[in-house]
């Protein structure tokens, strides 16, 4: 493999037209090269943990394996293309990091399930089987905003991955040879977050073309709908700064310190605490504020990985409304949806540097992606 395709992500550019127009010009789609693998990270009963209240959980060990992936990438100057899904997450790597980040993988799933008993399944599928069986996997990248970008994926390849992945319980030939995981930068240190001023709840919304071949058109009429109902994405956007609230208890402290070293040590438990009461400090500087107005730009609450997922904070006639407008599409055969409703949002956070090396990822309360995938499989089981 040349190092061109190495870099055949960071090479794309980046568009800046309307996401629903995008979807639907062909022409500023790549497919992603044959040598290349799709990576997935899915926890196994996720929505029985999210019912008996471990959806933070969940939200932090699903970060914690993009994190791992996306630390191994950046030693190696990859980029990659990456999708959180609340429970999980998934990737599309070269083949030059493959192995290490399988191996890093399977490390983090076997800490997950020591220190919380939780089973992250994790697996690897060739791009090229992907093509073979028929499915299809192209990619874009979207501008969201002066500093942050977001890959939109289009075909069903990734949801083929997934179910062939799942359905295997990952592959069994990767082993952890690594020592320890390079975890750094993972954070978890916001409290749950109110919506905005002026709306009242927060909106997970999943949604699948019911046809490959016509998912692109489908996709555009989804999002000027919700463009039309709830406004662009800084106005729909569920986090806003008078609205964060650091969370400085040990006990969340320890839960992330557990996630990211697999134990809590004592001392670096309270150099933790203590770092993180100067965040009410730091937050008042003007380094600090800039920090907090990045943060809400470079909040990830839209996800296009041959689905929309996204979350929205509106108010309950705006969703009325666009349910109105989904229930008819879907009536009409063009898709599938699912939603959750709650009020509040959570964060979990990935921070390299404190200038842009940061994004921040963002899930309904209540484990909103999780219950939303839920009402999708309830309606295709059917």
């Amino acid at each position: 493999m040349s190092a061109n395709q190495h870099q055949f992500y960071s090479s794309l550019p980046v568009n800046n037209i309307p996401l629903g127009n995008l979807f639907i010009r062909e022409d500023l789609f790549r497919d992603v090269p044959d040598d290349w693998h799709v990576v997935l990270t899915d926890i196994k009963g996720s929505t029985q943990a999210v019912l008996a209240g471990g959806s933070q959980n969940v939200n932090l060990i699903a970060t914690g394996s993009i994190v791992a992936v996306l630390n191994i990438a950046l030693k190696a100057n990859v980029t990659v293309p990456f999708f959180f899904g609340g429970d999980g997450a998934t990737f599309m790597v070269p083949p030059v990091i493959l192995g290490e980040a399988m191996q890093a993988l399977v490390l983090y799933s076997e800490n997950t399930l020591t220190n919380f008993q939780i089973d992250l399944r994790t697996g690897t599928l060739p791009v090229k089987q992907v093509y073979h069986e028929g499915y299809k996997l192209r990619i874009a990248k979207h501008r969201i905003s002066e500093a942050f970008s977001i890959p939109v994926v289009l075909g069903n390849g990734l949801s083929y991955a997934e179910k062939v992945i799942k359905g295997r319980q990952g592959l069994l030939n990767y082993e952890a040879q690594l020592n320890e995981l390079d975890l750094t930068g993972m954070q978890c240190r916001w409290d749950k977050i109110a919506p905005p001023e002026n709306t009242n709840e927060v909106l997970s919304l999943l949604v699948i073309a019911s046809d490959e071949d016509r998912q692109p058109e489908a996709f555009r009429k989804v999002m000027c709908h919700i463009d039309e109902v709830y406004g662009d994405e800084k106005k729909r956007t569920p986090i806003s700064v008078p609205q964060l609230k650091l969370k400085t208890t040990f006990n969340r402290i320890g839960t992330e310190m557990r996630v990211s070293i697999g134990k809590v040590p004592f001392f670096k438990l309270i150099i933790a605490w203590l770092t993180n009461l100067y965040g009410f400090i730091f937050f008042t500087t003007r380094k600090g504020k800039h920090y907090l107005e990045k943060l809400v730009e470079m909040s990830d609450t839209l996800v296009i990985d041959g689905k929309i997922n996204t979350v929205i904070s509106g108010t309950s006639s705006q969703r009325r409304n666009l349910q109105n407008r989904l229930d008819k599409m879907e009536t009409d055969s063009e898709l599938c949806y699912g939603l959750h409703v709650s009020s509040e949002s959570v964060m979990s956070c990935y921070v390299r540097d404190l200038d842009d090396g940061h994004i921040h990822f963002v899930d309904g309360a209540e484990g909103g992606y999780t219950q939303a995938a839920k009402v999708i499989k309830a309606k295709l089981n059917k």
